[in-house]
């Protein structure tokens, strides 16, 4: 398994050249494409669908994408997302009727399942599908909207998961998204994070048609995580 993977959420991204934008943040280092999708039902928001999956794996992408669906109910979208190339399917515990029952059609469909918590959703849904999971997500802010600063206690949460999923012996990997800047990444990745979800802070740092906009802040986020490393050695 890769220590770190930097996943780009392509909620920031320019929509009108969202193929381009993509071939040319996973040129500069990310490692995988990350979906918010919306509903305007379990989040105040509409995104996408499995459509625009679809249309970048069609477009060439191969990379991982990493699908987080913030949508009520999960079960009849999931498949859809399997078909359209989804990687990761991680949704809400509050979102499905029987999770047990969501993580297994996920697999089912050939994808890595996952579950994500809210800042105030406890991790006791995780209790008892440990085996279940490939992907466990954080999220350090309220879902719905993009540019959101970091919550604190996020770092205590990150700690219990990552205690949860060592004492567990499973292969799970431990994501964070939500306000995710070079400034904070290091201390982030201290607390036990493996999966590093980052959208404006990545597609906000430029706005040219330079493909090499993003070498940047992603080496410094690089550089960031390999302090981390150092550390805990």
């Amino acid at each position: 398994m890769t220590n770190n993977l930097i996943a780009p959420s392509i909620l920031s991204a320019d929509f009108a050249r969202l193929g381009e934008e993509v071939d040319n943040v996973l040129k500069s280092g990310a490692d995988v494409v990350h979906f918010d999708v919306m509903d305007n039902h379990y989040v105040p928001n509409l995104t996408i669908g499995p459509l625009v999956c679809d249309a970048l794996r069609k477009h060439g992408v191969t990379a991982d994408i990493d699908v987080h669906m913030m949508v009520k109910p999960v079960d009849r979208i999931i498949p859809d997302f399997a078909k359209a190339g989804a990687t990761y399917i991680t949704f809400h515990p509050e979102a499905s009727e029987h999770i047990d029952r969501s993580l297994q059609l996920t697999r089912d469909e050939g994808c890595k399942s996952g579950l994500v918590f809210n800042p105030a959703t406890p991790l006791s849904y995780l209790d008892y599908v440990m085996d279940k999971v490939d992907l466990i997500l954080l999220m350090s802010v309220n879902p719905g909207f993009g540019g959101q600063s970091f919550i604190p206690s996020t770092l205590d949460k990150l700690r219990q998961a990552r205690k949860m999923i060592d004492e567990s012996g499973f292969d799970i990997r431990l994501e964070v998204d939500g306000g995710v800047k070079v400034d904070n990444i290091r201390e982030i990745k201290e607390a036990g994070a493996d999966m590093f979800v980052a959208g404006s802070a990545i597609f906000g740092a430029g706005k040219d048609s330079d493909p090499n906009q993003y070498d940047s802040i992603i080496a410094a986020m690089r550089a960031e995580l390999g302090k981390a490393e150092s550390k805990a050695a």
